[in-house]
């Protein structure tokens, strides 16, 4: 159809649409997540804030660890079966504490968008937790075996299980101050000591075992303490293993400390 001037009549729907009142910008959009989690802009001072937070979780979570395997070694000692399975009980609250840790350095990298030494030192904070998690479970192995000797004299005296107790212990808090004082020459030094740690697991071996070959009523006991030496020699091994976390961190140098 043409109107007068010879012209086709124009179609509504070739019409130009009428113009937007906020031209490119939608109109009724609501923010896919909170503003509280929506990433912020990198800042020394937000990163070097959350990195003391998760350095001090570190710190608390290692303490406790230390500290249950201090008990774990004074309930054998005191036959304390009670004591034994207060540890082995609380062994949650150590994974609670991993978990926590975890998850403030998730939200840490996604937030924040470390990168270099930063996203590294996260990295490594993250692999200590679950060291001292699975320390926190050793330390939970070693009552179990202590519940179970708790009703039997002890078999001379444990054979060094308790120095290697102690000793495992004061490990963890060396390596732990190693960590945040983000020191090589002192994560070093503390690796050298797990080789006391091994030297104390194999006399002690040495020594059940003949013990247990004098008399087939120490195979029981024996056995037990044989097992709760290997555990605390396990607590060593994760000592070294941050050691060396450590060492990388601080010089980015791929260590294989007490090979």
């Amino acid at each position: 159809m043409s109107d007068p001037t010879g012209r086709h009549a124009a179609d509504p729907a070739d019409e130009a649409p009428e113009p937007e009142e906020h031209p490119g910008l939608p109109t009724d959009v609501t923010p896919s997540q909170p503003l509280a989690e929506i990433p912020r802009p990198y800042t020394r001072e937000a990163m070097d804030a959350r990195e003391q937070e998760i350095k001090d979780g570190i710190l608390r979570m290692g303490s406790v660890v230390a500290e249950r395997i201090v008990g774990a070694i004074e309930a054998l000692e005191r036959h304390d079966a009670e004591a034994a399975t207060w540890i082995i009980e609380h062994d949650r609250e150590v994974n609670a504490m991993e978990r926590e840790i975890s998850q403030l350095i998730t939200l840490t990298i996604a937030t924040q968008q470390p990168v270099a030494r930063d996203l590294r030192f996260l990295l490594t904070l993250l692999e200590v937790a679950y060291d001292l998690e699975r320390m926190g479970d050793y330390a939970g192995s070693v009552a179990k075996q202590a519940r179970k000797l708790a009703p039997n004299p002890p078999l001379k005296d444990y054979v060094h299980l308790p120095e290697m107790g102690r000793l495992a212990a004061t490990l963890v808090r060396d390596v732990l101050q190693a960590v945040v004082e983000v020191d090589a020459e002192r994560a070093r030094a503390v690796a050298k000591r797990d080789d006391d740690v091994d030297e104390l697991y194999h006399a002690i071996f040495a020594e059940v075992l003949d013990l247990m070959r004098l008399d087939p009523a120490n195979v029981d006991p024996g056995m037990r303490i044989v097992f709760a030496a290997h555990y605390l020699e396990r607590v060593g091994d994760r000592v070294t293993n941050i050691a060396e976390d450590v060492v990388y961190l601080a010089t980015g140098e791929v260590a294989e400390l007490n090979e």
